[in-house]
Protein backbone atom coordinates (compact mmCIF):
# COMPACT_ATOMS: atom_id res chain seq x y z
CA UNK A 1 0.00 0.00 0.00
CA UNK A 2 1.47 3.33 -1.06
CA UNK A 3 1.59 6.45 1.07
CA UNK A 4 -1.45 8.05 -0.61
CA UNK A 5 -3.49 4.85 -0.40
CA UNK A 6 -2.53 4.52 3.26
CA UNK A 7 -3.69 8.09 3.99
CA UNK A 8 -6.98 7.51 2.18
CA UNK A 9 -7.55 4.32 4.20
CA UNK A 10 -6.75 6.10 7.48
CA UNK A 11 -9.08 9.00 6.62
CA UNK A 12 -11.92 6.57 5.90
CA UNK A 13 -11.28 4.75 9.18
CA UNK A 14 -11.12 8.06 11.08
CA UNK A 15 -14.50 9.12 9.70
CA UNK A 16 -16.15 5.76 10.35
CA UNK A 17 -14.72 5.49 13.88
CA UNK A 18 -15.97 8.98 14.72
CA UNK A 19 -19.50 8.08 13.66
CA UNK A 20 -19.24 4.71 15.43
CA UNK A 21 -18.00 6.34 18.68
CA UNK A 22 -20.94 8.77 18.60
CA UNK A 23 -23.34 5.88 18.09
CA UNK A 24 -22.08 4.01 21.13
CA UNK A 25 -22.67 7.20 23.08
CA UNK A 26 -19.29 8.06 24.42
CA UNK A 27 -17.88 10.81 22.22
CA UNK A 28 -19.20 13.96 20.66
CA UNK A 29 -15.94 14.89 18.92
CA UNK A 30 -14.13 13.38 15.97
CA UNK A 31 -11.56 10.74 16.83
CA UNK A 32 -8.60 9.51 14.83
CA UNK A 33 -7.56 5.91 14.38
CA UNK A 34 -4.45 6.54 16.51
CA UNK A 35 -6.46 8.32 19.25
CA UNK A 36 -8.88 5.42 19.39
CA UNK A 37 -6.18 3.12 20.80
CA UNK A 38 -5.36 5.57 23.60
CA UNK A 39 -8.92 5.64 24.93
CA UNK A 40 -9.22 2.27 26.69
CA UNK A 41 -12.78 2.93 27.92
CA UNK A 42 -13.87 3.65 24.35
CA UNK A 43 -12.24 0.42 23.20
CA UNK A 44 -14.09 -1.51 25.91
CA UNK A 45 -17.42 0.05 24.88
CA UNK A 46 -16.70 -0.69 21.22
CA UNK A 47 -15.79 -4.32 21.97
CA UNK A 48 -19.00 -4.82 23.92
CA UNK A 49 -21.07 -3.25 21.13
CA UNK A 50 -19.37 -5.24 18.39
CA UNK A 51 -17.77 -3.92 15.23
CA UNK A 52 -19.81 -3.41 12.06
CA UNK A 53 -18.50 -5.27 9.03
CA UNK A 54 -18.15 -1.98 7.13
CA UNK A 55 -15.52 -0.69 9.57
CA UNK A 56 -13.81 -4.09 9.58
CA UNK A 57 -13.50 -3.81 5.79
CA UNK A 58 -11.79 -0.44 6.17
CA UNK A 59 -9.45 -1.75 8.87
CA UNK A 60 -8.74 -4.85 6.77
CA UNK A 61 -7.68 -2.67 3.83
CA UNK A 62 -5.16 -0.91 6.08
CA UNK A 63 -3.57 -4.08 7.46
CA UNK A 64 -1.21 -6.53 5.74
CA UNK A 65 -3.50 -9.48 6.36
CA UNK A 66 -5.35 -11.46 3.71
CA UNK A 67 -8.89 -12.79 4.10
CA UNK A 68 -7.37 -16.17 4.96
CA UNK A 69 -5.17 -14.58 7.63
CA UNK A 70 -8.20 -12.81 9.12
CA UNK A 71 -10.21 -16.03 9.15
CA UNK A 72 -7.36 -17.76 10.98
CA UNK A 73 -6.83 -14.92 13.47
CA UNK A 74 -10.57 -14.75 14.18
CA UNK A 75 -10.87 -18.54 14.37
CA UNK A 76 -13.56 -18.51 11.69
CA UNK A 77 -13.82 -20.32 8.40
CA UNK A 78 -13.17 -18.26 5.29
CA UNK A 79 -16.72 -19.10 4.15
CA UNK A 80 -18.17 -17.70 7.39
CA UNK A 81 -16.18 -14.49 7.00
CA UNK A 82 -17.43 -14.16 3.43
CA UNK A 83 -21.02 -14.78 4.58
CA UNK A 84 -20.67 -11.95 7.12
CA UNK A 85 -19.62 -9.65 4.27
CA UNK A 86 -22.94 -10.25 2.53
CA UNK A 87 -24.97 -9.15 5.57
CA UNK A 88 -25.19 -5.33 5.48
CA UNK A 89 -26.20 -5.14 9.16
CA UNK A 90 -23.63 -7.59 10.51
CA UNK A 91 -21.76 -6.81 13.76
CA UNK A 92 -18.90 -8.99 14.96
CA UNK A 93 -19.19 -10.64 18.36
CA UNK A 94 -17.15 -9.01 21.15
CA UNK A 95 -14.45 -11.69 21.05
CA UNK A 96 -13.90 -11.10 17.33
CA UNK A 97 -14.12 -7.33 17.69
CA UNK A 98 -11.38 -7.41 20.32
CA UNK A 99 -9.07 -9.40 18.01
CA UNK A 100 -9.75 -7.03 15.10
CA UNK A 101 -8.82 -4.07 17.31
CA UNK A 102 -5.67 -5.83 18.51
CA UNK A 103 -4.48 -6.46 14.96
CA UNK A 104 -5.37 -2.91 13.93
CA UNK A 105 -3.42 -1.55 16.91
CA UNK A 106 -0.33 -3.60 16.01
CA UNK A 107 -0.57 -2.42 12.39
CA UNK A 108 -1.01 1.22 13.37
CA UNK A 109 1.96 1.13 15.75
CA UNK A 110 4.12 -0.93 13.37
CA UNK A 111 3.67 1.54 10.52
CA UNK A 112 4.44 4.38 12.94
CA UNK A 113 7.66 2.66 14.09
CA UNK A 114 8.90 1.66 10.64
CA UNK A 115 7.68 4.74 8.78
CA UNK A 116 6.05 2.77 5.98
CA UNK A 117 3.67 -0.10 5.59
CA UNK A 118 6.10 -1.97 3.31
CA UNK A 119 8.92 -1.95 5.90
CA UNK A 120 6.51 -2.97 8.67
CA UNK A 121 5.03 -5.81 6.60
CA UNK A 122 8.53 -7.08 5.77
CA UNK A 123 9.44 -7.07 9.48
CA UNK A 124 6.17 -8.80 10.37
CA UNK A 125 7.04 -11.74 8.13
CA UNK A 126 10.73 -12.08 9.02
CA UNK A 127 11.86 -14.40 11.83
CA UNK A 128 12.99 -12.36 14.82
CA UNK A 129 15.79 -13.43 17.15
CA UNK A 130 14.11 -11.45 19.96
CA UNK A 131 10.95 -13.51 19.42
CA UNK A 132 12.79 -16.85 19.45
CA UNK A 133 13.01 -16.91 15.65
CA UNK A 134 9.24 -16.68 15.22
CA UNK A 135 7.81 -14.35 12.64
CA UNK A 136 5.91 -11.60 14.49
CA UNK A 137 2.82 -12.36 12.35
CA UNK A 138 2.79 -15.92 13.75
CA UNK A 139 2.49 -14.61 17.31
CA UNK A 140 -0.57 -12.46 16.65
CA UNK A 141 -3.01 -15.36 17.10
CA UNK A 142 -3.36 -14.70 20.82
CA UNK A 143 -3.18 -11.76 23.22
CA UNK A 144 0.09 -12.82 24.82
CA UNK A 145 1.77 -13.05 21.43
CA UNK A 146 0.33 -9.66 20.46
CA UNK A 147 1.82 -8.16 23.63
CA UNK A 148 5.22 -9.67 22.78
CA UNK A 149 5.04 -8.13 19.30
CA UNK A 150 4.02 -4.73 20.72
CA UNK A 151 6.88 -4.90 23.24
CA UNK A 152 9.36 -5.66 20.46
CA UNK A 153 7.98 -2.77 18.38
CA UNK A 154 8.42 -0.50 21.42
CA UNK A 155 12.04 -1.62 21.79
CA UNK A 156 12.68 -0.96 18.10
CA UNK A 157 11.00 2.44 18.43
CA UNK A 158 13.39 3.28 21.27
CA UNK A 159 16.44 1.97 19.37
CA UNK A 160 16.91 -1.15 21.52
CA UNK A 161 17.68 -4.11 19.27
CA UNK A 162 18.07 -7.71 20.44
Amino acid sequence: MGYDEQNIAINEINESLSVYAKNIGSLSRKISFADFFHDKMLIIQAIRKGLPYKIFTQIKSFTPFTDSDWAEYLDLSLKTLQRYRDDADFYFKPIHTEKIFELAEVTNFGIEVFGSSEKFYRWLNTPSLALRNHKPAELLRDSYGKEMVMAELTRIDHGIFA
